[in-house]
């Protein structure tokens, strides 16, 4: 994980419930920052890593992730208290994403639609990271260049928000994929598998886990150690794709009862 120090608080972005903002860092970069003293905490921040990072090793468009340093100079002279209570909050390690200046969201009546092929990779890897947040409602997709760019997967792995559910969860169908935004145009799920898993790796899977910094591991009374919580979330992904055959069985019922 590259790091970078937030120089800048430039300006809060209200669309989200979390309040993320755009901040200029010292490499001169502008960054989304998702702020640990926000919401979920520093499990979204685990979440928009791990998941950011498997879906640019399988392929998928990505802004760079960095880690945002925050000092409590950064805050200080904030006028709105609610921003100055949240940065107060998140002194320490953030995560940032990439602006990127120009971009649209996009919007499934407006179009232009997305390329089947993108769109069926998108559905599955949601499915496989339990991503609930990619709806019509809030698709966290940006048109850039002509390109869809992922974003925002702060919602997914919620299964780290409740350890004990966790084994159970390693095998669900994932019925919330019926709402997927992209499932219209999702006409060759059975054919991402071959072309996403072996870009998925165990091994793979544990480079990303083992760049999660050790402070947005919250502690968990079932861990023994950060090695052991790390070691969890490698072992649910790997048996998540396993379990492909469930969440892609699953994923084209959603689609044939669009028709």
């Amino acid at each position: 994980m590259r790091i970078v120090t937030a120089t800048r608080y430039v300006t809060p972005l209200r669309e989200g419930g979390s309040l993320p903002a755009i901040v200029e860092a010292d490499d001169c970069g502008l960054y989304v920052v998702k702020f640990r003293g926000a919401g979920h905490g520093t499990l979204a921040l685990v979440a928009e890593w791990i998941t950011g990072e498997l879906a640019r090793a399988a392929g998928l468009r990505i802004p760079e992730l960095v880690g945002v340093r925050l000092d409590d100079a950064l805050g200080r002279n904030e006028p709105d208290p609610e921003i100055r209570d949240l940065l107060r909050a998140s002194v320490g390690l953030n995560l940032g994403v990439d602006w990127l200046p120009g971009s649209l969201m996009f919007d499934p009546v407006v179009g232009p639609s997305p390329d089947p092929r993108e769109a069926s990779d998108i559905v599955w890897f949601d499915a496989l990271t339990s991503n609930v947040d990619r709806t019509a409602r809030n698709p966290n997709l940006l048109w850039w260049h002509r390109r869809l760019h992922l974003i925002d997967h702060g919602a997914s792995l919620y299964f780290h928000h409740a350890w004990a559910d966790e084994e159970a969860r390693r095998w669900s169908p994932f019925p919330a994929i019926k709402d997927h935004v992209l499932l219209p145009w999702a006409d060759d799920l059975p054919g991402v598998r071959g072309r996403l898993e072996p870009r998925l790796p165990r091994e793979g899977i544990a480079r990303v886990v083992d760049q999660v910094p050790d402070d947005w591991l919250a502690d968990e009374p079932r861990f023994r150690s950060r090695a052991e919580h790390r070691a969890a979330y490698v072992e649910h992904l790997t048996h998540r794709i396993e379990a492909s055959a469930v969440f892609t069985e699953e994923a084209e019922r959603a689609r044939a009862a669009l028709v």
